[in-house]
């Protein structure tokens, strides 16, 4: 029991942060309270057991990854549910992400591709760090983000007959054949145009990148859409993937506001700062945007050629002071917590392994087992192991919740 109680208490995170070139200099380092601007752009803050970005507590007076951790003391950590169906590994990735500048067009593999292509590439001898390498694990990668500032984001084809229409007064000369294929019965049209778009020479590309900013910039007043491709041109020249701005869904999210991409759904994230949870995998299909490795083929394996109208989640009330964002992943569920000195918040006895991200203010936590409360605050991020009983927050604090849906 004395075990128990050591290994059950509530651990500080400690994480790392990715210097991804598209990063802020400002988002994340405000966020942690670091100096302003950071030296090097801070686009992901990693909150896991990823072992490209693995937090670390403070287990008897050393820093210890989290995953040895877990590795220790599973059913203590994860629960039971959790280890049962995931073995002694935390399922997801929680992260902060914070766009200066517009991210790769990209899929994610499911489960089945993503767990041939990484066997298929071990057996190829790729190493797993390679800038060709397109599977860096063999798990999946659905995932969800919540707006922490208005955030724009591209995601999931639009309906064929609205790219016909975006697309016409933009359409570069290479792929004029292409385009009324879009109007004809099924999704085949909409494949067609995107390979024949992913395949043109590079002298192609930078002759139709031209043509179509020309072309957009006539009409950027007319629509975001133009705007976003403009933008997007002058971030990535000669990328024909500036014409994503016609082929995918261009949202706005609004703080609190979510959106969840599945596995196979084309998507970039343009600019804004949120929260994201996802399956712990980090298996991308780049599709433009981005001066790095960009497999055609694999990646037409990947997408789904489907049309998908995006809806924007909204927190659903669960209990006094807390609200969850509905989606379909086994591995995660995202959470919001907000605690007033008048309405303590109360966690439920019944929970699975949480990750907690302060946002805004500061307050107390306190639960069986602490000989005092912990403080949290601004930027602060937590564990909170399965096996704890319920805890209290109080002050005027807003955290973040990743936890694993409870059978």
């Amino acid at each position: 029991m004395l075990l128990e109680k050591t290994i059950v208490q509530i651990y500080r995170l400690e994480n790392v942060i990715q210097p991804y070139a598209w990063g802020s200099r400002t988002a994340i380092a405000e966020l942690t309270g670091q100096s302003v601007p950071s030296e090097h752009p801070q686009a992901e803050l990693w909150m896991g057991t990823h072992p490209k970005g693995p937090s670390t507590v403070l287990y008897h007076g050393a820093r210890l990854p989290l995953q040895r951790l877990i590795e220790r003391h599973p059913f203590e950590i994860l629960g039971k549910s959790t280890v049962e169906k995931f073995d002694s590994a935390l399922p997801y990735l929680f992260k902060v992400l914070a766009a200066a500048q517009p991210l790769s067009i990209q899929a994610h593999p499911s489960r089945s591709q993503a767990q041939e292509g990484f066997e298929r590439e071990n057996r190829m001898g790729i190493p797993l760090d390679a800038p060709d390498r397109n599977y860096r694990d063999s798990n999946h990668k659905p995932e969800i983000i919540c707006a922490l500032t208005s955030f724009f984001g591209l995601n999931g084809f639009r309906a064929t007959e609205e790219i016909h229409r975006l697309m016409t007064p933009v359409c570069p000369k290479v792929l004029e054949k292409a385009l009324p294929e879009l109007l004809k019965p099924g999704n085949q049209g909409l494949r067609n145009l995107f390979e024949t778009m992913m395949k043109l020479s590079e002298d192609q590309k930078e002759s139709a990148c031209r043509e179509i900013t020309e072309k957009a910039g006539l009409l950027k007043n007319s629509s975001p859409v133009y705007e976003w491709m403009i933008k997007l041109a002058g971030a990535y020249p000669g990328d024909i993937g500036i014409l994503s701005t016609v082929l995918l869904n261009l949202i706005r999210l609004e703080p609190g506001q979510t959106m969840y991409l599945p596995a196979g759904q084309l998507h970039a994230y343009l600019d804004g700062v949120g929260i994201e949870l996802m399956a712990n995998s980090d298996n991308v299909l780049r599709g433009g945007l981005t001066p790095k490795h960009v497999d055609v083929e694999e990646l037409m394996r990947v997408v789904r050629f489907t049309p998908t109208p995006v809806d924007i989640i909204q927190a659903n009330p669960l209990r006094p002071g807390e609200t969850v964002y509905p989606c379909p992943a086994e591995e995660f569920a995202l959470g919001r917590i907000q605690a007033t000195p008048e309405r303590p918040y109360v966690s439920s006895k019944k929970r699975s392994v949480e990750l907690l991200l302060c946002t805004s203010g500061e307050g107390t936590i306190c639960c069986e087992g602490l000989t005092e409360e912990m403080t949290v605050a601004r930027g602060d991020s937590l564990l909170v192991p399965a096996g704890l009983s319920d805890y209290a927050l109080n002050g005027e604090v807003t955290l973040y919740k990743a936890s694993v849906p409870l059978p």
